[in-house]
């Protein structure tokens, strides 16, 4: 339920996209040559027939300058009753990260080194 008096209701899924978003607005701002002409988007699971063992968390397609982050598998690493919001949005950002990095062939750690010093 919402109303004028409640908070609006923001679902995991909007809350995933947002952050997705972000990091890559972020890494976009750092990077713009080397993402220009990239689309991130997030899928809830890859689609793919011949999966392997383990579900991949994102899917790099050079030709087409396409990152997909997969929401479901991401999220399962998130699922411990240790971790907080904090800890969330950085398991979801160092998807994007690590990604992205796959992309531009450059380390993930590389892409904003200062991004984390301060923690």
């Amino acid at each position: 339920m919402t109303g004028p008096d409640l908070a609006p209701v923001i679902t995991r899924a909007e809350t995933f996209d947002r952050i997705v978003g972000d990091t890559a607005h972020y890494l976009l701002g750092l990077w713009p040559d080397e993402l220009k002409g990239v689309v991130f988007q997030v899928a809830d699971m890859p689609t793919d027939q011949s999966l392997p063992d383990h579900l991949p968390r994102w899917r790099v397609d050079r030709e087409q300058r396409r990152l997909t982050v997969f929401r479901i598998p991401v999220e399962r690493v998130t699922r411990s009753p240790e971790k907080d919001d904090a800890d969330k949005r950085v398991i979801i950002e160092t998807a994007v990260f690590r990604a992205v990095g796959e992309l531009i062939d450059k380390d993930p750690w590389d892409l904003a080194p200062d991004r984390y010093r301060h923690w």
